[in-house]
């Protein structure tokens, strides 16, 4: 019931930057969100080299990822953790209302970590609103899942008594969009958020 985004931001040259910035979010996975993965198997694709466009666009969702995830304790949270977020060993985040679900599931405690916030840190602002590079700030990232298997079809057909009956037939897909809000320790690590 975990769900893993990674974000590999690529550095900007002309302002120093050669390296690429990893991020990930962790959230909890609902059941209704994606479509089992046995359905998956048994539904064949065809023409899979064709580019596809979403049937339905599901709306923009806001996340405050108020919650820092240690890498290394991540694996009793999920075992994709260690390799989906490897390169963003310090840069793993969360939500607290998830934490809870998690804690409640006997999860271990100790590998979250809560972030500062704007009631701890009163002068703690956005980062596109910040002038300072070096001042901790809130950054906010934002990504779009153009496809996805999010339900199943189903189709009717009559038999010869005239009786409707359903059966799967294939499967619909969305499009996404999401926007993170995260603390970082200092601007220099949001620099993006400058031209949004």
């Amino acid at each position: 019931e975990v769900k893993i985004f990674r974000a590999l931001i690529l550095g900007e040259l002309e302002r120093g930057q050669s390296q690429f910035q990893a991020l990930c979010f962790v959230t909890r996975l609902h059941r209704n969100e994606i479509i089992p993965s046995e359905s998956m198997a048994k539904l064949r694709q065809k023409n899979p080299r064709t580019v596809r466009q979403a049937e339905e666009v599901r709306g923009l969702e806001h996340l405050s990822m108020d919650v820092a995830v240690n890498f290394s304790k991540g694996a009793q949270l999920s075992s994709h953790i260690h390799n989906v977020c490897a390169e963003a060993k310090e840069a793993i985040y969360t939500r607290e209302e998830d934490v809870k679900f998690w804690l409640e599931k006997g999860v271990d405690g100790s590998m979250f970590e809560v972030l500062p916030q704007t009631s701890d840190l009163p002068d703690l602002q956005r980062c596109k609103l910040c002038a300072d590079l070096w001042k901790p700030c809130i950054c906010s990232y934002s990504l779009s899942i153009e496809w996805y298997p999010c339900m199943l079809k189903y189709c009717r057909s009559r038999d010869a008594g005239g009786k409707v009956s359903s059966y799967k037939c294939g499967i619909r897909s969305c499009q996404k969009g999401y926007t993170f809000d995260y603390y970082v320790p200092q601007k220099q690590l949001c620099l993006w958020d400058e031209e949004t």
